[in-house]
């Protein structure tokens, strides 16, 4: 019998063993993830080859093989972007006709004319059937350019990228617009303001404080051209201004290319698409609304949305009518009935009128309601138990949206705003009083260091984010508590955020607390916008909040209408939910890479990454509806 093996060569014979296993471990480890990046991944393959970012440390053998996106805008008036494809298995979607432009599907004047004139219930949003939805790509016009920076395109918009000239003429004396040479230039003036918006501004800021930071979302209702708003916000004011869809005149349109926020809408018979209690300041220049008529249905929704202790601001008819009667070609008994009956109303709705002078008129809003339920005899009977958030279809009602309780007269309803800056990262009062579903005081602080860090990463996959000036009008397709916008606050950028009616949780109020704007959608229907509105769309879970809701094409359809050429594009959701939305990408002509979650590639959740590739619509000689190459 052989004897016991002695303890040093044991001890090699174990080391041995040790290395020989992790060798082959090692070995197994290199070969899974060849096979990973390789085609052993059913349904992936190299659609779904995640790229790093560019201050991330990537083996030579992978930063070689990948080209980064090209974020930059870099075309002239007469550049166009072309890219083949050869997997001809991705379905392709051509160009619209030259004619769909300007499309906007669910304000289409065309539509509009089947609807009632009462009211104009018309004008309203009136969505495309789901077999009328178009398939295709709304062209730019030719000769797009890319608009002027902010700010220099307050005062500046290129006339290709709005083709319309009705709107010199028809307001030549007013100093809206003028026309020079390649583009219109926008002096600041208005119907009411001939001296330009910066001293109207300034003529509101002697009669309430506007620089207290007391006051920091506005609503202007019938904007035009949007000039009040485009001055506000040089005064840290953050404005929403809204118009219906003109046939012919474009003036959102306008607006939008101007960097000012804006969306079309027109007060009718449905409540406009915000939350209760959300603008500090309202506003309306000779905007055309019959304020008193209709039982002062119009003016009761003012009060719905303006905040507690909110104004009202009135110029134009009937305002100083003793003084304008003549010029504007109105009795005086007609346009002294006009003013009695907006007086009548605004003290229904317990409002104060603080001051009428010349061309001016601002009435507040009560902080509480506390009053008024002593005294119900002169006021409008509250509205019964209803949301009053709740505005997407939403029928108007002639009576008060009753404000939340408060234990004295001295209470404001809903809780105190902090004043702006501290504001935005201050805890919402809807969060401190627990008025919403699942979200605490810890939880959105959480929420917003998560943003914060979110958006750093961002700018390390598309470094034009942290170039001022690159991007102007941004959207934000499922905001949540608005973490995204608040991490852009310092960049000259304004943010649309977007309420999905199908979320959840209506977290919109918090958002307008947080002293930023938005506005509820739906995706299974087009937004209120003109094609061209945004220069970045940020679009968070929106794939799997939809999903067996409507088609993934069509929201993705929707958001390359509203995109600008060379707009980018950042969708975050599951990596199986990208990979098909990158073949939808990839059939729209959009430039797009999907990328790690800044977790690291162990998380499912990924983030594309895409720019929309310049086009055009072609010169007039050439054959409408087909793309240029």
């Amino acid at each position: 019998m052989a004897g016991p093996i002695p303890l040093h060569i044991w001890k090699i014979s174990r080391l041995y063993s040790i290395v020989a296993v992790f060798v082959l471990s090692y070995l197994f480890y290199l070969l899974g993830v060849w096979q990973h990046d390789g085609a052993a991944t059913p349904g992936l393959g190299a659609a779904t080859t995640c790229i790093l970012p560019r201050n991330t440390t990537t083996p030579k053998a992978q930063s070689s093989t990948r080209t980064p996106l090209d974020f930059t805008s870099h075309h002239s008036a007469d550049e166009r972007g072309a890219t083949t494809f050869p997997d001809e298995t991705i379905k392709k979607y051509p160009s619209c006709s030259i004619k769909y432009s300007e499309y906007t599907p669910c304000e289409d004047p065309k539509m509009s004319l089947k609807f009632s004139r009462d009211r104009l219930i018309y004008r309203e949003r009136h969505c495309p059937e789901k077999n009328q939805v178009l398939k295709c790509r709304i062209p730019a016009p030719y000769g797009y350019k890319n608009p002027f920076k902010w700010p220099v395109s307050r005062d500046l918009v290129w006339y290709a990228n709005v083709p319309h000239k009705e709107l010199t003429v028809e307001k030549a004396v007013q100093n809206w617009i003028r026309y020079e040479d390649d583009r219109f230039r926008f002096p600041g003036g208005g119907t009411m303001f001939p001296r330009g918006a910066d001293a109207y501004i300034d003529d509101i800021g002697k009669l309430i404080n506007l620089k207290n930071g007391s006051i920091r979302t506005a609503i202007d209702t019938g904007c035009g051209v949007a000039s009040w708003g485009a001055y506000l916000l040089s005064r840290d004011i953050l404005p929403v201004s809204f118009a219906p869809r003109d046939t012919h005149e474009a003036q959102v349109q306008f607006a939008l290319e101007r960097g000012v926020p804006a969306l079309i809408g027109i007060m009718a018979s449905k409540r406009l698409p915000y939350p209760s209690r959300a603008f500090d300041m309202a506003h309306c220049s000779r905007c055309l609304i019959p304020w008193g008529q209709y039982d002062g249905l119009y003016l009761i929704e003012v009060d719905r949305i303006l905040r507690p202790g909110g104004y009202w601001i009135l110029s134009g008819p009937p305002i100083r009518w003793r003084k304008h009667w003549k010029g504007w070609q109105r009795s005086r008994e007609d346009l002294n009935a006009e003013q009695t009956q907006i007086e009548n109303v605004t003290k229904s709705l317990c409002w104060k009128k603080l001051v009428e002078k010349d061309d001016l008129a601002i009435w507040q809003k009560p902080t509480n309601h506390l009053h008024c339920k002593k005294v119900r005899k002169n006021y409008l009977p509250l509205c019964p138990a209803q949301d009053p958030d709740k505005a997407w279809y939403t029928n108007l009602e002639t009576c008060l949206t009753p404000l939340p309780n408060v234990s004295n007269n001295q209470g404001v309803a809903g809780g105190e705003l902090e004043k702006w800056p501290r504001r935005l990262n201050a805890v919402p009062p809807r969060i401190s009083l627990g008025t919403i579903s699942g979200v605490t005081a810890e939880s959105f602080q959480r929420d917003s260091k998560l943003w914060k860090r979110r958006l750093s990463y961002y700018k390390t996959v598309n470094n034009q984010l942290g170039r001022l000036g690159r991007y102007r009008n941004l959207l934000d397709m499922n905001a949540f508590l608005g973490g995204f916008a608040a991490s852009l606050i310092e960049d000259p950028v304004w943010v649309m955020n977007v309420v999905p009616v199908e979320a959840k949780i209506n977290t919109l109020g918090v958002i307008y607390e947080r002293g930023l704007i938005g506005t509820y959608q739906s995706w299974c229907e087009a937004m209120s916008t003109y094609p061209r509105t945004y220069d970045l769309i940020h679009a968070d879970s929106v794939f799997t909040l939809y999903k067996d809701r409507c088609e993934m094409e069509d929201i993705l359809l929707e958001m390359d209408r509203i995109l600008r050429p060379e707009g980018s594009l950042i969708i975050r959701d599951d990596v199986d939910i990208l990979v098909k939305v990158k073949r939808i990408a990839d059939g729209l002509n959009w430039d797009s890479q999907i990328v790690d979650h800044e977790n690291g590639p162990l998380e499912r959740e990924k983030l594309l990454f895409a720019v929309k590739l310049y086009w055009t619509a072609p010169t007039s000689a050439n054959q409408q509806g087909s793309e240029t190459s």
